[in-house]
C-alpha cells in the first residue's frame, strides 16, 4: 500500500462527509471551492514574489485611487458576470435562462464539482470582483499607467451606466406626470 495514497483517500472521504453534513440536500462543490481558493492564493503569492524579486515599489493608494478601482471593479465584474457579449466565457459553465435587466443575462449554473464552482464564480459579479480588483492591484504594481487608464475607462463606463438609468427613470417620471 502507498502511504500517500492512503492519506489522500482518508482526506477525500473526510471532505465528502463534511460536504454531506454541510449541505445534505444540495451538491456544494466544497473541494472545488478549496481549489479556487488555492489558485487565488497561489496567484497572489506569485504576484507578491515577482514584485519583491523585481524590487517593484508598492503603490500608496490615495482615496481617489481606491474610488477609481472600486468603480472599475464594479463595472468589469458586472461585464464579466452578466453581459451578453461575455456569455461565451460563461457558456461552458452555465445555461441561458433569459434576461435579468438592461444588457444583462440570467444564467443557471450547470455541472458539478469544479465546473459548478467555476460557474458560480463567473456568474457572480461579487465573486468576480475579488479577482478583478486583485488584477487591478497587480497592475498598479507592474504597469501603473496602463492600469490607471483601464480603470478610468471602466469607471467612466460605470458612471455612464448610472446616468443612463437616471435618464430612463426621469423619462418614465415625466411620462407618468403628463
Amino acid at each position: 500500500m502507498n502511504p500517500v495514497s492512503d492519506v489522500l483517500d482518508r482526506l477525500r472521504q473526510r471532505l465528502q462527509r463534511e460536504a454531506s453534513a454541510y449541505a445534505p440536500d444540495d451538491e456544494r462543490p466544497l473541494a472545488a471551492y478549496v481549489g479556487a481558493m488555492g489558485v487565488y492564493a497561489a496567484g497572489v503569492i506569485s504576484i507578491g514574489a515577482v514584485a519583491r524579486w523585481t524590487r517593484r515599489p508598492l503603490p500608496e493608494p490615495t482615496p481617489w485611487d481606491v474610488t477609481l478601482t472600486a468603480l472599475a471593479t464594479h463595472q468589469l465584474g458586472r461585464l464579466l458576470a452578466k453581459d451578453p457579449v461575455t456569455s461565451p466565457l460563461r457558456a461552458p459553465f452555465t445555461r441561458f435562462e433569459g434576461t435579468s435587466g438592461p444588457a444583462e443575462l440570467a444564467e443557471e449554473v450547470r455541472g458539478q464539482g469544479a465546473r459548478k464552482a467555476v460557474g458560480e464564480l463567473v456568474t457572480c459579479p461579487f465573486c468576480t470582483g475579488l479577482w478583478v480588483t486583485t488584477g487591478f492591484t497587480a497592475g498598479s504594481v507592474f504597469v501603473p499607467r496602463a492600469t490607471r487608464l483601464a480603470a478610468a475607462t471602466f469607471a467612466s463606463l460605470a458612471l455612464a451606466d448610472l446616468l443612463q438609468f437616471g435618464r430612463v427613470r426621469a423619462q418614465h417620471a415625466a411620462e407618468e406626470g403628463t
